[in-house]
């Protein structure tokens, strides 16, 4: 110490300054050292003692928390919460908590112009951790929101202090059977996304009593039946090698009740609906084939109004096949324009139905009202197994619907019933009591042999095969209260639905018939601008020979007046040729005395000047060389054959 402080004496340190900053270094670092070892073992603690589960908006347990925690009644007292007028859930359940706001003073659940009044909800805050007990157990529970721009991307955490997980899943089974007993009167519909190739939950819906599907005697009975078994042949399908698929199509007329029986038959199955609309925007092979990969093992798959399945107009032709058709160069251009992205093909239909990829485990329900117009690949055994012929309603349809619209008084010493829920259907065992308060203007309640002999009267008044059990449906929904007076106007109705049918079938031939003209003018049209059209071509075409015609009898006039002055050049070139030979013999005749060598000297010389001036002419007309060279030719002979008079005189002029 002695040492340190003689050292550091001359840096003006006094000794206690530098023993109250070694205190402080000391303290601090044991502080910081208690303060992570305690987190370490705090680390430790959770990591040994307690549990977490993470819960996604995306599947089912989050729902079944969600429901569960909305009956607790510390949560519904959150101290931090959030309000809303929100009175379902996703899936068409009721999450009321004990801190929803209700109207004590007014019992009526009436309409408010139209709507019912809205309630108020306490919901507990996204990012706040909530504590409630269970099983002896406190559990921490945190709601966040993955996506806070967007309505899903919910998740739930739960944390609990324990050694295992049993608490977490005794509370997972507990929420789960609570939310299928509340959930037990719906079906839940899905529908196909082609954006993100995934199935959407689109609402849920309580279920309808089989019992309110009338139709012809063991048709209900025996597609029951048959889809149950298929239900418990699992087994049975893997020990033989069949695909573990089954196929229904129902056809017939439109309003027959083809989509009602799907739905009654999902609710006495206990199955979810998934429905795929193969003409929605982006649909492809690829996204079809997807979803089907995606859809559960037990569920129906829903596929409606096949022989339009490809068809984006508002009505159906008989050129509906359920199959695309090849398009004519003007349709494809027009569909290029308003490309949606679809590109669905037959063969991508077929393969996502029965291929490798597909799923198994489903029910597959096709409809359609012309079977007729359906490509044979698709309704054949294997993708359609099963075939159920819907027709216009019977008289003996028409009784049952009038019979499940209207009660009758119970008789004396029996529960009270109506021709809806009858006892010996199992279908209405498990639905809900209604809820509803009894209105102002109630059914009137007639005997049962009342409503049997209307019910008769009604049917009878009915024509076989004529009326769909749609307008059958809304006729009787018309008169809801009047059970007599319905019989009694149902006459008077068929006269105006036979009068309204034939008033919409002339419509329908005049649209048809102002259609076609229509057509045929646009194509008389079309035909008249492609002459037109034709007709201008062809005379621009004439124009530009006559065109091209006067040019080229031009240029041969151009050229024969070229050539003719070509040739008097030439003439004249020959002339002063011979005049210049002329000139030359004369002068070798004057010299006599210079000899015949002389004489012949002057000769060559001549010859010579003739070629040369020759051969300037043809230089300046390159044109005509062949031509030149013949005049040149014959002035180079008679140059040649001039001198030989001259040296014969010359000859003898030496000999002498």
């Amino acid at each position: 110490m002695d040492a340190i402080r003689n050292m550091l004496s001359p840096l003006g340190m006094s000794t206690g300054a530098i023993q109250d900053t070694l205190k402080l270094v000391v303290i601090g670092g044991t502080v910081e050292t208690a303060r992570r070892a305690s987190v370490s073992a705090w680390n430790g603690f959770v990591d040994s003692f307690f549990l977490t589960a993470h819960f996604s908006q995306d599947d089912y347990p989050y729902d079944w928390l969600m429901h569960w925690l909305s009956k607790q009644p510390s949560w519904g007292r959150s101290r931090e919460f959030e309000i809303t007028t929100r009175s379902v859930n996703r899936n068409g359940l009721t999450q009321s908590t004990t801190g929803d706001l209700d109207e004590e003073e007014e019992e009526d659940d009436g309409l408010v112009h139209g709507r019912r009044k809205r309630k108020v909800a306490f919901m507990p805050s996204l990012d706040t951790t909530h504590t409630i007990y269970y099983r002896g157990h406190w559990l921490r529970i945190t709601r966040t929101k993955r996506y806070p721009d967007y309505s899903h991307g919910c998740a739930l955490k739960i944390s609990v202090v324990a050694r295992n997980n049993d608490v977490l899943k005794k509370l997972v089974l507990e929420a789960k059977k609570e939310y299928e007993k509340d959930a037990e009167h719906r079906v839940h519909i899905f529908m196909a996304d082609t954006t993100y190739g995934c199935w959407r939950w689109n609402g849920a819906r309580q279920k309808r009593p089989m019992s309110s599907i009338v139709l012809q005697p063991g048709v209900k009975d025996m597609l029951l039946a048959d889809c149950k078994d298929f239900l418990c042949s699992e087994e049975w399908y893997a020990e033989r090698g069949i695909p573990f698929r089954r196929g229904y199509l129902l056809h017939g007329v439109p309003g027959s009740g083809k989509t009602s029986l799907i739905h009654s038959l999902a609710g006495e199955l206990g199955l979810d609906i998934y429905v795929v609309s193969l003409s929605s925007k982006g649909m492809s092979d690829n996204t079809l084939t997807t979803l089907m990969g995606n859809v559960p093992s037990r569920c129906i798959l829903l596929l409606e109004d096949l022989d339009a399945a490809f068809t984006r107009s508002v009505s159906r032709d008989e050129k509906s096949t359920g199959a695309p058709t090849a398009a004519t160069s003007k349709e494809a251009t027009a569909t290029a324009e308003t490309n949606d992205g679809s590109t669905l093909s037959l063969s991508g239909l077929l393969n996502s139905l029965d291929g490798v990829a597909a799923a198994e485990g489903r029910l597959l329900f096709a409809t359609t009202n012309h079977i007729e117009r359906l490509d044979p690949a698709l309704s054949r055994p294997g993708r359609m197994d099963v075939w159920v012929n819907f027709t216009h309603a019977t008289k003996w349809q028409a009784e049952g619907i009038f019979k499940c619209f209207f009660p009758f008084k119970p008789s004396t010493g029996s529960t009270p019933s109506s021709a809806t829920n009858t006892p010996k259907d199992a279908s209405q065992q498990n639905l809900p009591l209604p809820k509803r308060k009894a209105h102002a203007h109630a059914i009137p309640l007639l005997s049962e042999e009342e409503i049997s002999d209307l019910a008769k009267r009604f049917a009878d008044a009915i024509p076989e095969d004529e009326l769909s059990v749609a307008a059958l449906q809304g006729y009787l929904l018309k008169n809801k209260t009047r059970p007599r007076e319905c019989v009694e106007e149902v006459a008077e109705w068929i006269i105006q639905e036979r009068e309204t049918r034939e008033k919409l079938k002339k419509e329908k031939a005049e649209r048809e018939a102002k259609e076609k003209k229509e057509a045929e003018e646009a194509a008389k049209k079309e035909k008249e601008e492609k002459e037109a059209k034709e007709k201008e071509e062809k005379e621009a075409k004439e124009k530009l020979e006559r065109k091209e015609r006067a040019k080229a009898k031009k240029l041969r006039e151009t050229t024969s007046k070229t050539a003719q002055t070509t040739t008097a050049s030439e003439k004249e070139d020959k002339e002063e040729a011979t005049s210049e030979s002329t000139s030359s013999s004369s002068s070798s005749e004057s010299e006599t005395s210079n000899g015949a060598d002389a004489d012949t000297e002057e000769s060559v010389t001549s010859e010579e000047e003739t070629e040369k001036t020759k051969e300037e002419g043809a230089s300046k007309k390159e044109k005509w060389v062949a031509v030149k060279s013949t005049s040149t030719t014959s002035a180079t002979a008679t140059a040649t054959a001039t001198p030989a008079p001259d040296a014969a005189p010359a000859t003898e002029e030496t000999a002498s």
